[in-house]
């Protein structure tokens, strides 16, 4: 019986000892877990920082090329409408001084597009 209880006995000890080994495996790798979790976290947090950042100066350079589209557009439209006038200023001109030489013929003109318009008008 003494060698089935020291047998047992040794047992329960080794038993215990391994426990407490688990033990503290266990809660050694809970404590890892947890590092690692507030590891990821800061890195997140750190990716989120940069991407919003990221962002900002995607925003500014977007901004920018726009107001410089848009200036460039002033730009052409101001340009076409200077050119525009030019050639209306050309245009009266030209008509004014053939007016001028042909006085009959721009009046027939003038009639023969009145009726022209006239008769389209009234389809």
């Amino acid at each position: 019986m003494s060698s089935t209880g020291g047998e047992d006995a040794m047992k329960n000890m080794t038993d215990k000892s391994t426990y407490e080994r688990l033990q503290k495996d266990v809660d050694a790798v809970k404590n890892d877990i947890s590092a690692l979790a507030d590891q990821i976290s800061d890195v997140l947090e750190a990716l989120k920082g940069d991407a919003r950042k990221q962002a900002r100066r995607a925003y500014k350079q977007a901004r920018a090329d726009v107001d410089s589209v848009m200036s460039d557009v002033g730009k052409r439209g101001s340009e076409a409408l200077d050119a525009a006038q030019d050639y209306a200023g050309s245009l009266e001109e030209s008509l004014e001084d053939a007016i001028t030489q042909r006085p009959l013929a721009a009046v027939g003109l003038a009639v023969g597009l009145g009726f022209l318009i006239g008769v389209t008008w009234r389809r």
